[in-house]
């Protein structure tokens, strides 16, 4: 089965995720070291749920990207800030 991870940068090191598996997660130092430590991580979980008799769960996340452009006239942090509180007091 192929399944979806996501990789996050920690501060020191990476951590990894199965969507699909909630509890199957691992570390490491380098997206690559994650990788072989998620998929480790991923069969000896999924042999542990075959030997409780659980089914292992369908790989049914998607993993895509999106791009965005940000633009100089984008309102900052605290011009939205002044903008909601506008808001509120308007109503």
């Amino acid at each position: 089965m192929r399944y979806a991870v996501v990789i996050e940068k920690g501060k020191k090191n990476y951590g990894v995720y199965v969507p699909d598996v909630p509890g199957c997660v691992s570390v490491g130092d380098t997206v690559e070291e994650c990788l072989v430590n998620i998929r480790e991580a991923l069969q000896t979980h999924l042999a542990g749920m075959h030997e409780d008799g659980d089914r292992a769960p369908d790989p049914v996340s998607l993993v895509d990207y999106v791009e965005v452009t940000m633009a100089a006239s984008l309102p900052g942090p605290a011009s939205g800030k002044r903008r909601l509180a506008g808001a509120k007091a308007a109503s």
